[in-house]
Formats: C-alpha cells, sequence, structure tokens
C-alpha cells in the first residue's frame, strides 16, 4: 500500500496481543471513560487504552478531519491526504509531515466535474518520480466517478495534478510493484455480484500515453482478482481495501465489510495465477482497513476499523496478534480513534485516526480532536 523502510520489532511490543475477542481481561484496565463519547449509548461501555501503547504524533484543525492515506517522499517526509469526508464544507487537502511538523503539500486539488468534490484516499510515488492518488468519490456519487490522479512532481515540488484513470466505483488503495501500479475498487460490483470489489493493475507505460477510461460492472482487461463481501450487522458491503505484498512479492488485501484477508499470487508475466481466502488463527478480525507489510519479516499491521485495533497478522503461519486497541475515544492522548491507514518507516508505525464511524462500530461518532497516532517499536 505505501513505501516504507524496515521495521524493528521485538516481541515483547506485542503484550497480550493473542487474546481472544472476548475472554481474556487480564490486561485491561477500568477506567473513568471520556465525556461525550455519544448521545445515545451510556459513556459507561467505554474503555481507555488496553492492549499497547499508542502515542499521539499530531493534531489536526477541524479543516483537516479525516486522515487517511500515507506515503513516504523521497525527501523522507510522509505525505497524507485528507479527504475531508466526515465534514466535506472543507476542500480536501494533501499534507507534509514530519514527526515534528504538519504543513500543507497541495491544497488545489482539482474536483471531479460533476461532484465537485476532491476525496484523495491513498497514495504513492512512483518509479517516475510522481505521486498517484485513488480519489473516492463513492459517497458522492454511486455512478463511477472516482479517480486516479497523478501529481507531477518537480524539484520536489508538487505541480500539476491529472487524472489518469476514471469510471473507478470506490478507489481506495494505491500500491507500486516495481513498474506496475496495483488499485483496489471497494465496489467493483458486476451485473451479477452488487457486493464485489477488485484489485485492478496499470503499467507505468500505460499511465503515461493519456487518461486510461474503464468499463465499469465487467471484468475489465485492468481487473486482476475480484473478491465478495459477506454483509454482516454493520450493513457495510465495501470490499477489497488496503494493499501491499510480502517478500515473495504476493499480494494480499482485506475486506472492510467482513474482514476477509486475501491473497494473490501472480504469475512471472504479472497475471492471476492464484487467489486465496486465508484462515486466521486467534482473534477474528471483523473489518480489515489500511495495511502494510514488513517484508523483512513478513508480518502485515492491518487497521481494524470496526474495533479501534491494529492487528497483526503473521504471514508465515496466518495468526493474529493485537499491536493496540481501546474502545470509544476521541482521539486524545493519541488513542485510536477508527484507524484507517498505517505506514513503517525505521522503527514507527504511523497511524491516520480516521474518525468516521460506521453502523455498529466501536468509535460511534466523529469528533474533535482529529489526530495521526503513532506506535514506537524498541
Amino acid at each position: 500500500m505505501k513505501n516504507f523502510l524496515p521495521a524493528l520489532l521485538m516481541g515483547g511490543v506485542l503484550l497480550a496481543g493473542c487474546q481472544s475477542n472476548s475472554s481474556n481481561t487480564e490486561n485491561s484496565t477500568p477506567a473513568t471513560p471520556p465525556g461525550d463519547s455519544t448521545a445515545t449509548v451510556p459513556a459507561t461501555t467505554d474503555t481507555v487504552a488496553t492492549i499497547g501503547s499508542p502515542k499521539l504524533l499530531h493534531t489536526l484543525d477541524e479543516a483537516q478531519n479525516t486522515p487517511d492515506g500515507l506515503a513516504v517522499a523521497p525527501n523522507g517526509s510522509l505525505i497524507l491526504s485528507v479527504p475531508n469526508l466526515a465534514n466535506n464544507s472543507y476542500p480536501a487537502v494533501l499534507m507534509e509531515m514530519t514527526d515534528t511538523s504538519l504543513k500543507p503539500y497541495l491544497t488545489n486539488l482539482p474536483v471531479e466535474p460533476t461532484t465537485k468534490k476532491a476525496a484523495p484516499m491513498d497514495l504513492a510515488f512512483g518509479p517516475d518520480g510522481n505521486l498517484y492518488y485513488a480519489e473516492n468519490q463513492y459517497e458522492n456519487s454511486k455512478d463511477f466517478k472516482s479517480r486516479l490522479m497523478r501529481v507531477r512532481v518537480q524539484n520536489g515540488k508538487p505541480g500539476k495534478v491529472e487524472t489518469v484513470v476514471d469510471n473507478f466505483a470506490l478507489a481506495n488503495a494505491v500500491l507500486w510493484k516495481g513498474n506496475t501500479l496495483y488499485v483496489t475498487d471497494s465496489q467493483w460490483d458486476m451485473p451479477d455480484n452488487d457486493k464485489g470489489s477488485a484489485i485492478l493493475h496499470f503499467t507505468l507505460a500505460e499511465l503515461s500515453k493519456g487518461p486510461i477510461h474503464l468499463k465499469p460492472k465487467t471484468k475489465d482487461p485492468h481487473v486482476l482478482a475480484m473478491f465478495t463481501t459477506t454483509v454482516n450487522e454493520t450493513g457495510v458491503d465495501n470490499g477489497a481495501d488496503g494493499l501491499d505484498y510480502d517478500s515473495q512479492g504476493r499480494l494480499y488485501t482485506g475486506s472492510f465489510g467482513d474482514g476477509k484477508f486475501y491473497r494473490v499470487t501472480l504469475k512471472p508475466d504479472g497475471s492471476l495465477d492464484k487467489q486465496e481466502t486465508l484462515t486466521l488463527t486467534g482473534k477474528q478480525i471483523p473489518c480489515i482497513d489500511g495495511l502494510i507489510i514488513d517484508r523483512k519479516t513478513d508480518k502485515a499491521y492491518v487497521c481494524n476499523s470496526r474495533e479501534n485495533a491494529i492487528e497483526v497478522i503473521n504471514l508465515n503461519d496466518n495468526s493474529v496478534t493485537t499491536l493496540a486497541q481501546n474502545g470509544d475515544t476521541d482521539g486524545s492522548g493519541g488513542l485510536l480513534d477508527q484507524p484507517a491507514e498505517v505506514l513503517l518507516k525505521g522503527n514507527r508505525l504511523y497511524i491516520s485516526d480516521f474518525d468516521k464511524p460506521e453502523k455498529n462500530f466501536i468509535n460511534r461518532k466523529s469528533d474533535a480532536p482529529h489526530t495521526m497516532s503513532v506506535i514506537d517499536f524498541k
């Protein structure tokens, strides 16, 4: 999903991650719940951090109310996308972030002509030095208005922004692997499957020739793999979301709506060899948003947005442990507030707290402060 540098993960960091969903409570610490969590659900059900120790990295203004995608820039800073889907009266922006600073990177993002909105999600720098981001227009229009955008970068500065692929339904994750760009579409429905999603792929050469127009509700030639979401009590049918690859070059994505975890193996020519739904052991993950893989250890760090948790999937044996988890908070002090994206850089895990809940999520309302969290590996 994003560029990263190796993380140094010590076993002790995982704390009590092997616990099941509900039976093991020895690591829970009763505490006074934060105030004003919700107007309809008793605040007594809330807890503060029970597993792990996320810390506050940055607090954003209301004008940046839904931090999302993360990418490492050539100069080592991080580029953060802010689609502002919780309060889109503010225009979407891209921010430039270090451990000590947060400033605008690009504020004049072009809006989609019919929705009059821009909505950048995941993003990554390509081998051509330009920045590519997926745009999610699904909340503005269900009529395949989402796009893949390219920011021309010159001398380290963002320049012209242009559409390189259109007619996505819900473009989401962006991943470069060599000269191929992979994008998840969380709502790639077919005529006989209205719960569909997909991974699509594009070569750098294709993207350099001009806009590509996808063919909705078909197995467009750019579709690599397709999936079906099982709708549960959340009512969410978004499918394939986060995306990354392991040390063997195999792709992994997870379903936002039902937590299924998929592995996609490629043939030498880049075409589909095999796709699998993996059986995870330990904690069962009900929702997978953004994810990133440490290819030195083949461990996937996964945002479990529904349960305000960061899970770790060991791809060697498909076991799940919990790195951090807390109840419904407003994100104060760096507590998780619906984590949506993660990025590994050095010995830090950067976390975007999206804070825009769905039905039956632990997080029950979008509220200030809007935050970026971080977990340090010792």
